[in-house]
């Protein structure tokens, strides 16, 4: 065994490689990418013969990624995209970056790990690395991928390697990359831990060790849930200050001068992405096998749950002062992406805003949004408008700002705008605020 660990470590310390990546979405194809980019020979695989499609054609369809370097990677063949799992048999590392959801009952949707992690038991090699880095919850390496595997004969730590290793994206930010974010490793023996962070290594510069996948699985919900329960701690005190008449954005912006024990967090209509709303309830779910409660993690959620609502009964306030009915109001969203700056629409609050809306009989929706060219708000399919103009405001009875977008004119609006019902303080600039609406400014 020691001599296939040494030939093994030599072939990645050389990169004479094949890395595969399943799952092409905002994850995997930036792993995919950085691999490629390293001269790596890297094999992309997805189901969605869309996103083959468009790599093959060099479309990039990931904001956050340089579109010369999909170019670059796809014409030196340095990234080859596929639906063939049958290739897996040629990587030494292969990297799960699949969607984890969870059902309408809020419980854990694994089926897309499992199923990955079939197509690769297909075509299981020895001296194969496996790497989970979809986020989910305690366990699921060893209780879910690793039987899998060895379903096949062949086992976990001597013939083959697993770990993992959570993602750590953030749509939009032009600091922290792929590349240059740190990572943790946890393997299902010491063996695999330094393999997966041999194949990192290649990529990443900075890695953080752990003693099995649990640790890495439960750190990565507790980075989000940190999030989670902080921005709840805000979204709650804003409902509070609104009824009380203090602004809260400018409670957190003195308390902000603290140089120690704070740290910012701001309020707003929900949350989105992908980690942040879900991976509560992913904890929640694995902790009643044990009998016991995440009470204070599922409040958290709630209140976060709660925002759309909120902001919802700011719209009918504010329509309540004119004379129109619910039904006849015109109703503009602005920005529907889950968060500034991105073409991201995983779970964004501004879809749950609509959608409650809707239900309240306001059925004169539009919205702008330049980076989400097309949503779906109950079944109904609707387009962005092309431009946002003074008279197209004018038009309108209630403005939202769903997502504060920088390259949005936010004086113009103002301006032009009946009543601007701002959920996320984006006028904080504008000079004549007298028919903007703050969320938890406490007028």
């Amino acid at each position: 065994m020691k001599n296939n660990i040494e030939s093994l470590v030599k072939k990645i310390t050389n990169k004479d490689i094949t890395v595969g990546v399943i799952g092409l979405g905002y994850v995997g194809l930036p792993l995919a990418v950085e691999f490629a980019k390293k001269g790596i020979k890297t094999i992309g695989f997805d189901t969605d013969e869309n996103k083959i499609s468009s790599l093959k054609n060099k479309i990039n369809y990931i904001k956050d990624i340089d579109e010369q370097s999909i170019i670059e990677v796809i014409d030196n063949q340095a990234l080859i995209p596929t639906g063939d799992f049958s290739l897996l048999q040629q990587c030494t590392g292969i990297f799960i970056c699949v969607p984890t959801p969870f059902t309408p009952n809020k419980d854990p949707e694994i089926k897309f790990i499992i199923q990955a992690t079939e197509d690769i038991a297909k075509y299981l090699q020895k001296g194969q690395v496996i790497i989970l880095k979809s986020t989910t919850f305690p366990g699921t390496t060893e209780k879910y991928v690793l039987p899998i595997l060895e379903k096949t004969g062949l086992n976990g730590g001597e013939d083959f390697y697993l770990a993992f290793s959570p993602e750590r994206i953030d749509p939009g930010n032009k600091t922290w990359n792929t590349g240059n974010t740190p990572i943790v490793i946890g393997g299902i023996n010491d063996e695999s831990t330094e393999l997966a962070s041999l194949l990192h290594g290649l990529v990443v510069g900075k890695i953080k060790q752990v003693s099995s996948p649990s640790i890495a699985e439960m750190e990565k919900l507790l980075e989000n849930i940190f999030r989670s329960v902080n921005i709840a701690l805000v979204n709650e005190l804003a409902q509070l200050c609104d009824r009380i008449g203090i602004n809260i954005w400018e409670v957190v912006d003195a308390a902000s001068t603290k140089p120690f024990g704070f740290m910012p967090f701001y309020p707003g209509p929900g949350i989105g992405g992908h980690c942040i709303l879900i991976d509560p309830y992913y904890l929640a779910w694995m902790a009643r096998e044990y009998d016991f409660v995440t009470k204070f993690i599922q409040l958290a959620a709630e209140i976060n749950e709660d925002m759309p609502f909120y902001v919802e009964a700011m719209v009918v306030k504010e329509i309540a002062k004119q004379p129109i009915t619910l039904k006849d109001a015109k109703v503009l969203l602005l920005g529907v992406a889950f968060k500034r700056d991105v073409d991201d629409l995983r779970h964004s609050p501004a879809l749950k805003v609509a959608e409650i809306l809707y239900n309240d009989g306001i059925n004169n929706i539009e919205y702008y949004d330049p980076f989400i060219p097309e949503i779906k708000i109950k079944e109904i399919e609707k387009s962005s408008l092309p431009e946002l103009t003074p008279e197209l405001l004018k038009k309108q009875d209630i403005v939202i700002i769903t997502t504060d977008h920088s390259d949005f004119d936010y004086e113009m609006i103002a301006k032009n705008s009946k009543v601007v019902i701002d959920s996320r303080n984006a006028c904080k600039n504008v000079k004549d605020r007298s028919n903007i609406v703050l969320l938890g400014e406490g007028k």
